[in-house]
């Protein structure tokens, strides 16, 4: 049978004109998809640094952060202040609060200017001891607590909606000390809030302890009580919590060591599940562990190691038992502080005594880490902060 050759090329015209406009389609999804991943992420970010200011430090710091290439640039000193060495960022990134590590201590409460090129004073706390090293906000930003490593103390204050300061301040002296020269007294070194709001837990290293707080409705706290022993002479100096279980790791400085514990939450206690060193077994040389991280995923664990010089790398199973893949050498001297970047992708850390930030790849498949060879020289980093 004949077919009209007409119909033919109407047929394959058809086809044409059909499988051009799908292609045009995709190709405007494609770009639409584009356009909006751009939006959505932007391709820089903003790093602040806090300082020790006994060499060329001035204060407080701001780099761009490059998300794609893990670079960064364009070094701005945001506010000169005396040894701001630990940073808090408000949730609508209008505030700075930084604990800063002078006799007596203080707390200083900062606001950006309009084009985020300077930060404001516009409080100063006092932090009811000396020393102070590490300051938080629970997050309906109602409260901001800081730990007086020198004193072995903290203080809390109630923070209004307006961001007025309530002037009379929740202040605890802690007791106890350790087998080791640097626990003769106690040394709070953390606080952190549960993310529920209902305790104030403190990580005192000259005391062996794991403190905490109840917070009642009223937003004060209640009596000092134990939530955890650790073995004498750990030390220890940071705890974060598991994204998505109630579970809590600790890294302990003088016996650099984790601990994993899972919280109780209708007592706040911890119970230990795990503890393991974050040195290699033929390592023999001195250590003191500093700062501690998961992945947003909860599955791998990361600790510093000053003096070793690395960043030790921890699976993390269900049940909250740690196993060490490896450790990471820092391309650095003294790492003092870390930070994960938001998408996981990027490790960046502080090294203290070497003056720089070196920036790692991320595997978020296997954990591990990889230097990319991007540095920033930046006198005495000690703390990073997105």
């Amino acid at each position: 049978m004949k077919v009209n050759s007409v119909y033919v090329k109407f047929f394959l015209l058809l086809v044409i004109l059909i499988g051009c406009k799908e292609g045009n389609e995709g190709a405007i999804s494609s770009k639409k998809d584009m356009l909006k991943e751009e939006h959505s992420t932007p391709k820089t970010v903003e790093l602040l640094v806090g300082t020790f200011t006994s060499e060329d430090s001035k204060g407080i710091y701001k780099l761009d952060f490059d998300q794609k290439t893990g670079a960064l640039s364009n070094k701005v000193l945001l506010a000169e202040r005396k040894n701001p060495g630990y940073l808090y960022i408000s949730q609508d990134r209008k505030k700075v609060y930084s604990s800063n590590g002078v006799a007596p201590g203080s707390i200083s409460i900062y606001e950006f200017t309009a084009d985020r090129s300077q930060l404001n004073l516009i409080d100063e706390l006092a932090s009811k001891g000396a020393g102070a090293c590490y300051i938080e906000l629970n997050d309906k930003e109602s409260l901001v607590a800081a730990a007086n490593y020198g004193s072995g103390s903290i203080v809390v204050y109630k923070l209004e909606p307006s961001g007025v300061v309530d002037n009379a301040p929740m202040s605890v002296q802690h007791q106890g000390s350790g087998p080791h020269p640097n626990q003769k007294s106690p040394h709070a070194h953390c606080v952190k809030f549960h993310p529920t709001g209902k305790y104030l837990y403190a990580v005192d290293l000259g005391a062996d302890e794991i403190m905490f707080y109840e917070i009642n409705d009223s937003n004060e706290i209640g009596n000092l009580q134990t939530a955890l022993k650790t073995d004498p002479g750990d030390g220890p100096r940071h705890m974060v919590f598991h994204p998505n279980k109630n579970r809590v790791f600790i890294i302990n400085e003088l016996s650099s060591t984790v601990i994993s514990a899972n919280i109780n939450e209708q007592t706040g206690t911890l119970d230990r599940i795990d503890k393991r060193s974050t040195l290699p077994e033929e390592y023999t040389g001195p250590n003191a562990c500093a700062d501690i991280h998961l992945s947003a995923d909860g599955q791998f664990l990361y600790a510093s190691n000053r003096g070793h010089n690395s960043i030790a790398i921890f699976s993390v199973s269900e049940i909250g038992e740690l196993k060490l893949l490896t450790t990471e050498p820092v391309h650095g001297d003294w790492p003092r502080n870390f930070i994960l970047s938001a998408d996981g992708e990027f490790l960046l850390v502080a090294n203290e005594r070497s003056n720089n930030i070196s920036i790692f790849k991320v595997n978020t498949e296997t954990g591990q880490l990889n230097y990319t060879g991007n540095q920033v020289e930046i006198s005495r980093p000690v703390c990073l902060k997105f």
